[in-house]
Parts: structure tokens; sequence; C-alpha cells
């Protein structure tokens, strides 16, 4: 006798992938408003947390001499209270609408950043106006921001890669530069920043700088004229753009030890000017300096990494820069990471072997088709969020760029050939025109490296510790701006040069 039969199971058909959607960044809208604020809107429905950048022409070289990171300090006393409001009163506002605002000092001037839900957009721009041109200022604020930051100071020197990014600059460029000095200033030059300083240096150059206003989400319809105008519209400053004083670079390449006794490892940043934002070949340049040192199967790793076994790994990135060279922006084209002590020299003698063939042979076509596919492949996602295309967007107003530069440099990128890309990595790193930090134990690393042949070596003693503060201050994590991005993979980690 034959059991009940079982009901016959139905498939549906399995569901088959269709083609990507094309994908470009998104185009500002871009206006000015009657007062010569620049406005650049870039509406994306369903991104409901929307980002403002804006971006004041305050280039660092306008602080007063022998006070470096005055520009710091004042921003960051931006959000100590504005409009009545003290410290504690401004926060808790931003706090009931979810809000964060920040802000902070670069070379090509001042950044401050909205991240706020799109409910609350409307209502909180009238403010973030205030604390722009009307902040409170008070002493006891700016005292803090200053007390933190003298703080910020002795962890960031007692970092090898912190020293060897100053450094760096520091040798790169003439001294009379603003760019040679760590951009948040020196101990010194902190400590003698007091509350009437900052707040002179408020009064005169906020009033006179151009600004830029970005928004990024889904920016709602009504009334948001009309809050930029409350906001922005009583904006003093003139509508042109700050000149920058042009950047000056040695052409030699040299060796600095900076001593670090009893270091295990030693911490190597070799750098060069190459070409900028605005060069026809940057587009090549990042996809060659990527093949270089863009991932742990680039050049640099697959020798150092995974055959030699003397590093976690090494970084090759290139760093804008805003200050023009002769009428063009340049950037800074650095190697970098830490390496065993003991394999300090060798692993310098590795990097200009491997410079040197990719100049005599040239890249291979599967490490470019690589690079590419990574660069155009992975940006839709990482730019997903209202803050990363804001970024971006700011960084193209520093540079000068026009608004589609970025969706322009996408498809270059894809255009870029494999001996484009191996030329252009080679004039990012001249042979003749490195300048290289190292920085661990002298004793151990010195007769090494200078029998390399890579220029005169300079030993730097190992500095002085500060006496300790009786009760220090934890140093502000918040207030410390993550490393920009170098242009072509949205967000990676990107070491900072200069404090």
């Amino acid at each position: 006798m034959s059991g009940p039969s079982s009901p016959s199971m139905v498939f549906h058909p399995r569901p088959v992938p269709g083609r990507a959607r094309p994908w470009e960044f998104p185009v500002p809208v871009r206006e000015t408003l009657a007062e010569g604020v620049q406005v650049l809107r870039c509406h994306r429905p369903g991104r409901s947390l929307i980002t403002v950048e804006i971006f004041i022409a305050l280039p660092l070289h306008l602080e007063q001499e022998y006070l470096d990171g005055l520009a710091t300090v004042l921003t960051r006393s931006l959000v100590e209270g504005a409009d009545g409001l003290d410290a504690q009163a401004f926060a808790d506002r931003l706090e009931r609408c979810g809000a964060s605002f920040e802000a902070y000092a670069d070379s090509p001037g001042i950044r401050a950043v909205l991240s706020v839900p799109a409910r609350h957009l409307v209502g909180l721009l009238p403010l973030i106006g205030r604390a722009l041109l009307e902040p409170a200022l008070s002493d006891e604020g700016i005292q803090r921001v200053v007390r933190l930051r003298l703080d910020e100071i002795r962890y960031e020197n007692a970092s090898p890669a912190r020293r060897a990014g100053m450094a760096l600059y520091r040798n790169l460029f003439a001294a009379e530069d603003r760019i040679s000095r760590p951009r948040q200033g020196t101990h010194e030059s902190v400590g003698a920043i007091g509350p009437e300083l900052v707040r002179d240096f408020h009064r005169q150059v906020m009033t006179r700088a151009s600004m830029t206003v970005i928004l990024v989400g889904d920016l709602p319809r009504e009334h948001l004229d009309r809050s930029l105008r409350e906001a922005f519209g009583d904006w003093p400053g003139s509508a042109g753009t700050a000149a920058l004083p042009a950047v000056t670079a040695p052409g030699r390449g040299r060796i600095v030890l900076l001593d670090r006794p009893g270091a295990p490892q030693t911490y190597v940043m070799a750098g060069a000017i190459a070409a900028g934002r605005r060069d026809t070949s940057w587009a090549a340049q990042e996809i060659g300096i990527y093949c270089l040192g863009g991932t742990l199967t680039s050049r640099l790793n697959l020798v150092l990494r995974e055959r030699k076994g003397v590093s976690y790994g090494m970084r090759a990135v290139a760093q804008p820069l805003v200050n023009p060279v002769n009428g063009a922006y340049g950037s800074l084209a650095a190697i970098s990471g830490a390496v065993a002590t003991d394999a300090t020299a060798e692993t310098l003698s590795d990097i200009r072997t491997i410079l040197d063939d990719v100049a005599a042979r040239g890249l291979a076509p599967d490490e470019r088709d690589f690079a590419v596919r990574v660069a155009t492949e992975t940006a839709p996602i990482a730019l997903q969020t209202s803050a990363a295309v804001a970024t971006t967007l700011v960084e193209q107003v520093e540079q000068g760029l026009p608004d589609d530069a970025q969706a322009h440099l996408y498809r270059e990128l894809a255009r870029v050939t494999t001996a484009e890309a191996s030329a252009a990595a080679v004039r990012a790193y001249p042979a003749d025109g490195l300048v290289t930090v190292l920085v661990g134990d002298a004793s151990r690393i010195r007769s090494g490296v200078s029998g390399l042949g890579q220029g005169d070596v300079t030993v730097v003693p190992a500095p002085r510790r500060p006496a300790a503060r009786r009760t220090p201050t934890p140093p502000a994590v918040n207030a410390v701006r993550a490393p920009r991005d170098n242009g072509f993979l949205p967000h990676a980690a990107v070491p900072r040069a200069a404090g």
C-alpha cells in the first residue's frame, strides 16, 4: 500500500544580475548669493544626513610671525559658543538636533563641517553662520583649546611618523615658506598664543576672506534659500581668492636621520615635489604611484613585506599641495613605512632598485589594470555618503578646479596607459631629488646609510622632553581631523606630513 504522494516542489527561475548602472561622481549646482558667497548644492535624494562644508580662504601664511598654530586655535575655538550661547549650551543645541560641528585650519584656509539631519538643516544654518562670524571666543574657551593643543603636541612628538613628516616638510621647503612648518604650530608658538591674539586675528582676517558653502544630501526645497541668506548674507568678506605665496623646493637628494635611541624599527619617509591636480599627468601619476605602494601586492610591499619580511607595509601616495609653483599646483609624492632597524640601509637600496626597474622596464600591464579597477570600481561605494562627496568637492574648491573635475578624473583614470603610468611614477620619485627622512637609532643605522650614495647624511639628535604638566589633559580626540585622502581612493589612509 503506497503512502500519500508528496506535492512536487516548484522552482522559480534563479534571478540573473543585470548590467551595472553607469556611475559618475555627482556634479554640484553652483550659485552666488547677492553678497558674493559661492554656494554649491549637490542634491542626493534619500541621503537624509546632510553634510555642509564651509571653506574660508584664509591661508596659513596670514598667521602672525612666530605664532604658528594661531589659525588652529581660532578654528577650534569656533565651537566654544556663539549667538549668546556658551560652550555647553552651544553643544547642547547641536546635540538636540542630532548634529555635529567642527572646524579646522589647513594650508589653503579654514574648513568648517556641519553634519545634520535634513529636517534640522534650515534651523541650524543661521547658528553656524554666527559661530563663524561672531563666535564667543571667551578667555576660558581659548585657554582650554591652547592647553589641549599643547598636550597633543607631546603625543605627536613621540610619534615617529609625525616626526618624519614634519622633518620632510622642513627639508623640502624653504624656511620662510609657511608650508615648511607644522600646520598646527609647535610647543613654543602655541604656548605664546593668548585670548586677545586670537580675537585680534579673527577680526583682522575673517572679515576679508572669501567663502564657499557646499551642501550635500537630500536638500529641503523650502526655506533653504532664506536660511542661507540669514546665515551668510551679511558676510563682509571679499568674493576674490586670497593670494598664496610661491613654493620652492630643493632639487638635490639627501638623507636626514632623526635619532631615536633604542628604537627597534626605523620609520622611513622619502619624498619629492611632483605633479599636482591641475597637471595633465595627474591621473597617470595616481595609477603609477598606486602600482608602487598602494596595496599589499604593490611593488614595494612584494619585496619588503612579502619576500624579505622587514616591514609590515610600505605606502606610496601623492598629497596635493595648494601652494602654486610657477602658477601651477603641485603635490608631495612620498613613500613611507616602518622597517626593521638592521634592514634600514638595505631597504633604502631596495626602494631605489625598484624605482630604477620601473624606469628601465616600466610597469606590467596587469599592474596597471588592477590599479585602474580599484580606482574606478571602488569609487561608487566609497563615495556613497554625503560626507565623502562634500569632502571631495571642498578639495576641488581648494585646488581651484572646475566643479566637474572629479567626474572627469575617473574617466581619465580609465584611459591611462601602462606606459603613461610608468613614466609618471618615475617623474614623481626622481633618483637625485628624493629627500629621505629616517627616524631610528642613529648609532645602528648611520654607517649603513652613509655608504648608499643617496646624498649627504645629516643626523639630528633626539629632542629633549619638555617638563610634564602636573595635571595633563587628555588629547582632544574629537577635535583632530582625520587624514585627508589623496584624491584617488576617496578614503585611503594618507599620513599627513606636517602636524
